[in-house]
């Protein structure tokens, strides 16, 4: 196994533990919507975190207003589920 492959399962670890502390009602189809539209935001602007997956979920949190739209959108998206399952 490579580093780079290495590093790539770890963050694809810590998006999946971004997209669980995110959820309110955390799921599988959350996990791999997010992998699929946070992972390359989560190199570009974290991947000098690689392995540290809670320094990594930290990262994506600060650097939240820099993401792609479609990465910002899943996280909003979950943001506000978080929120009416608190209001509830």
């Amino acid at each position: 196994m490579t580093f780079h492959h290495t590093s790539r399962i770890a963050l694809l670890f810590a998006i999946a533990c971004a997209a669980t502390a995110l959820s309110a009602s955390p799921g599988l189809a959350f996990s791999s919507e997010a992998q699929q539209m946070c992972t390359g935001d989560a190199m570009r602007l974290c991947g000098h975190e690689v392995p540290n997956v809670p320094r990594i979920t930290a990262c994506m949190a600060r650097n939240r207003a820099h993401v792609s739209p479609g990465c910002r959108a899943v996280m909003d998206r979950e943001a506000a589920r978080r929120r009416a399952a608190a209001a509830e």
